[in-house]
């Protein structure tokens, strides 16, 4: 046991949101006060458990204690942050993922202080240090000399997804059958609901249909702010009006694509014929007139309770700890993720609606100001101003289309993993393995039949992962497989994003990839059109749960 932290008085005065103290986690967030760390332990089988739950998940068992640890931890992730987050929370500095010596199962999202913020690394010995801020401890870490021998997490491996449970595909009881946009750009300074109808109808005019032969509406998030959203089904049916069967909205589904899966559902089952899916974000005009108040000084809620406090305000943030333990696992560097870029960027040269389309050498790369180690400005995807929207139909209808049907082979959506940025897996962005092996017990395709990628880029690391869990290079292998970013060219053997991304074209949270691969699957893509393509995969989302949907255009 390490001797009693100090608890102390930050030196220079940081504004860190602080967590809302309940009865529920007062004993976490005032543990320091003794300057001793205390974790849930369950009463029955001894489990450590953290975030704190009401149940033991080994055992079942409700009993539990706040129970004194060493506060001793490895750092097994890390990020610099360099960004301006938060008024008061001056960059830069570290965060970290640490986990406990007592099991490393157990991690804390923190900062390290007291420390050369270019010296942190993966292994290094840390022990907790508290810091008071009114009714709050804080725990952070300084290093406490050396490095752990042994490594804390072990190898990440594939998890075994359940089988389906019969020869049935409810994937081939539909097809996408139309697919609109609207204006995509940087600060439109348009209305939100105003680009969703415009996707809408145009989405319903490609599919050569009328509103009224729309009997379902199924979007993501679902009514939520933050420049995130035209207001959920209740705004687009109101503007509307088209009295739908079946409705869907929220975010809990597998990633954004996840209204279409659910849609999908909806048409197999037989409650409708026609679901109209759309996607609306407007985050540079939100940001542009400054509708964001910005945190309250109190966080509460599993998301930003763990993390706010520490300034790890961002999924960047998350994932970037995430990618310095692929480094130091794998020997990969910044280059690896350059060449993610680099590929968007080209691509979005043959794109007219993309938003950043001036070429990028891999100097323009490394010269970008940093944002949180070890990703730069153009590791990050761009936020933007669109709506998309896509017709999910039933597949009797395919062939009186006015364009090429493109039916669904597959999806996959198992969790494999916890739903967690810290607690489970380290080595590559969390939910995104398992359902990336679950596609692939729904189809007898494989990685070689697939023609093009649309992989989920909100960050270079993420299109790493996908590219690895879907199994077109091994966990770890990408920096050799990408050989020099040939293979994932236009030209190449998987030609990835050839809109030029997230990254690229404007961030639309994962319905970009859907127009993408709709407008490929149909040879309407012009001078970025992958020669003869008939299969497509794409994903959205990962961190979160996320999903992925195997497309072939009809007759393939």
């Amino acid at each position: 046991m390490n001797d009693t932290a100090k608890a102390t008085e930050p030196t220079t005065q940081i504004l860190r949101p602080l967590p809302q103290i309940t009865p529920m986690n007062e004993w976490f967030w005032t543990s320091g006060a003794d300057g001793q760390l205390r974790i849930q332990r369950c009463d029955d089988c001894a489990t450590l458990i953290h975030p704190p739950v009401p149940i033991c998940p080994s055992c079942r068992s409700k009993a539990w204690t706040p129970t004194v640890v060493s506060g001793n931890a490895t750092v097994v992730g890390f990020t610099l942050n360099s960004h301006q987050w938060l008024p008061g929370f001056e960059p830069p500095y570290v965060i970290a993922n640490v986990a406990l010596a007592e099991d490393a199962m157990v991690r804390l999202t923190t900062n390290l202080v007291d420390c050369d913020a270019a010296a942190v690394h993966i292994g290094q010995v840390v022990s907790v240090r508290f810091e008071h801020h009114e009714d709050v401890w804080i725990p952070l870490f300084v290093p406490s000399g050396g490095t752990e021998a042994q490594d804390r997490i072990g190898d990440t491996v594939r998890r075994t997804p359940r089988q389906p449970l019969s020869k049935h595909r409810f994937e081939h009881r539909s097809v996408l059958s139309g697919v609109g946009r609207s204006a995509m750009g940087r600060r439109l300074m348009v209305d939100p609901l105003s680009l969703a109808v415009d996707a809408c109808l145009a989405a319903v005019a490609d599919a050569g249909l009328e509103l009224s032969d729309i009997d379902g509406l199924s979007s993501y998030p679902g009514a939520m702010g933050m420049g995130m959203g035209e207001g959920g089904i209740a705004a687009v049916e109101e503007a509307l009006r088209i009295r739908p069967t079946w409705i869907n909205g929220g975010m809990e589904l597998p990633g954004p694509g996840g209204s279409v899966i659910a849609a999908m559902m909806a048409v197999a089952s037989g409650l409708c014929r026609h679901v109209l899916c759309f996607r609306t974000v407007w985050e540079s005009t939100y940001a542009t007139l400054r509708l964001d108040g910005g945190l309250p000084k109190r966080v509460s809620g599993p998301l930003y309770e763990w993390r706010a406090p520490f300034g790890a305000m961002s999924a960047s943030h998350w994932i970037a700890m995430n990618a310095h333990q692929y480094f130091h696992r794998y020997g990969a560097t910044r280059e690896m993720l350059g060449l993610i870029a680099l590929n968007g960027r080209a691509n979005a040269g043959r794109n007219p609606a993309a938003i950043y389309r001036e070429p990028m050498t891999m100097d323009d790369y490394f010269a970008a100001r940093p944002i949180t180690s070890p990703f730069g400005l153009y590791d990050c995807d761009v936020p933007c101003d669109a709506s998309i929207a896509v017709v999910v139909s039933d597949a009797s209808v395919a062939a009186d289309l006015p364009h090429p049907a493109i039916r669904i082979d597959a999806v996959g959506t198992q969790i494999t993993e916890r739903i967690s940025w810290e607690q489970d897996t380290l080595t590559h962005e969390p939910q995104v393995l398992g359902q990336a092996e679950h596609l692939w017990t729904r189809t007898s395709l494989r990685p070689s039949d697939v023609d093009l990628a649309l992989l989920y880029d909100g960050f270079t690391f993420n299109a790493i992962t996908w590219l690895e869990a879907l199994g077109f290079c091994e966990l770890g292998g990408a920096t050799d497989w990408l050989d020099g970013g040939r293979r994932i060219a236009l030209g190449g053997e998987l030609p990835v994003n050839p809109h030029g991304g997230q990254l690229s074209e404007g961030r639309t949270h994962g319905f970009g990839f859907l127009y993408e691969a709709i407008t490929q699957l149909r040879h309407d893509a012009g001078a970025r059109q992958v020669a003869g393509a008939k299969t497509a995969v794409v994903t959205s989302g990962g961190g979160t749960p996320s999903g992925v949907l195997l497309l072939q255009r009809d007759g393939a």
